[in-house]
């Protein structure tokens, strides 16, 4: 059965949708089966049902390390959600508990922060929209991403 991994940021314009895309490509680069996505805890970039693209500044970082993010718009978290995935990887600590709180607790353990898999000394990835370091962000991510799919693939 393939994991669906939701990551999880405050607005889903930037470290989520960023997850959900360089995750992609390296599960695809390694042929890992998996269904990943991306969602906000709040309603900042969320309006009459439309959600804004990936920020701008993200999406430019992006395109230039061959990942397109083309169509993505922000979504919100929902407490179906908890249903329906496996894992649900929060940025920062913010995002932990806002997940806890729309999830409704996490009686499975489905929920982590994306450090907990890079091996760094890295806590919390920042929110770029307020340090504008999108480069360094982009490069905690990957990290990110890359042991939490040398992590799935070792528990196969």
């Amino acid at each position: 059965m393939a994991k669906k991994i939701v990551f999880v940021c405050h607005g889903n314009i930037c470290r989520s949708p960023a997850a959900e895309f360089i995750f992609r490509k390296l599960a695809a680069e390694k042929h890992f089966d998996c269904e990943v996505c991306s969602r906000a805890t709040h309603t900042d970039e969320i309006w009459s049902g439309h959600g804004a693209p990936v920020y701008p500044e993200m999406r430019s970082l992006l395109r230039g390390e061959g990942i397109s993010c083309d169509g993505k718009e922000a979504e919100l978290l929902t407490r179906a959600d908890y249903d329906k995935y496996n894992m649900f990887i929060g940025m920062d600590g913010e995002n932990m508990w806002a997940m806890q709180r729309i999830l409704g607790s996490d009686p499975d353990g489905k929920i982590s922060l994306l450090t907990d898999y890079s091996g760094d000394s890295c806590t919390e990835i920042e929110d770029p929209w307020y340090t504008r370091n999108f480069r360094k962000v982009y490069d905690q991510i990957k990290a990110g991403c890359e042991g939490l799919l040398d992590y799935l693939m070792e528990k196969k």
